[in-house]
């Protein structure tokens, strides 16, 4: 009987073009955390106060990680045109200047809307409502960036891609949904979206020319997907931990 015996190695699959490459990584907002039941509840409006509370409390070790994560990234740059381009996102989040103005910065923004939302300031600081599995998540983020080479700690920031919708959901829904709570608070919200679309133009054009070949871009899809899960495995623990008592 005759057997077919395969070639030793198969030919490496092309490189996807640059456009194709891009609206596959595009195409991973079907992942994206807006649309976990949790975050369809809350922008729904269908969320006690008790767990928008919960949500606030939650999500402020992940803001308080960004721009641990984003230094992280930055001391491994050699470039320094990339690094003056990223030293921004630190600055966004943690704030120039004093705490008071527009430049307090997105840790503050988001400390109005723990205000804004009911809870205390000494609260929202100590991190004592933060959940386990949350705190595991976002902490497995930060040691990515930090441990990664730079490109792909870059690549797992493209989430912002799907951002602005997020965000301008809640913009839409909350003060109809909820308006116990101070607009003022929402602030954040507002600032992000024109914020994400400028680092996203940044994170798509370097790991565009990064991940040339193949198998680097399904790494890169591969990296997109791990951070979409940390963002989904966050809302999974807020939701557990929004139902036991306050």
């Amino acid at each position: 009987m005759d057997i077919a015996i395969p070639p030793a190695s198969a030919a490496s699959p092309a490189p996807w073009s640059p456009a194709e490459f891009e609206a596959r990584l595009r195409d991973k907002g079907a992942a994206y955390h807006i649309h976990h039941p949790f975050n369809r509840r809350l922008n729904a409006g269908a969320c006690t106060p008790h767990e928008v509370r919960c949500w606030v409390a939650n999500r402020f070790y992940y803001q308080v990680c960004i721009p641990r994560k984003d230094a992280a990234i930055l001391a491994n740059m050699p470039d320094r045109a990339e690094r003056r381009l990223w030293t921004l996102r630190v600055l966004d989040h943690d704030g120039h200047g004093d705490f008071a103005g527009d430049a307090a910065g997105g840790i503050e923004a988001w400390a109005r809307l723990g205000q804004a939302v009911g809870l205390e300031r000494e609260e929202l600081w100590s991190l004592r409502r933060v959940a386990p599995g949350v705190r595991f998540a976002c902490d497995a983020y930060v040691n990515f960036a930090a441990r990664a080479p730079w490109q792909e700690a870059v690549c797992s920031s493209l989430t912002e891609m799907f951002a602005p919708q997020i965000h301008k959901d809640r913009l839409a829904g909350w003060p109809r949904h909820y308006p116990w709570i101070d607009p003022r608070g929402l602030a954040y919200f507002r600032s992000r979206i024109p914020l994400a679309s400028r680092d996203v133009e940044h994170g798509l054009r370097v790991t565009l020319a990064h991940f040339t070949t193949r198998a680097a871009q399904q790494r890169a899809l591969d990296i997109l997907q791990f951070k979409l899960d940390i963002l989904w495995s966050m809302l999974d623990a807020i939701e557990k931990a929004c139902h036991e008592p306050a």
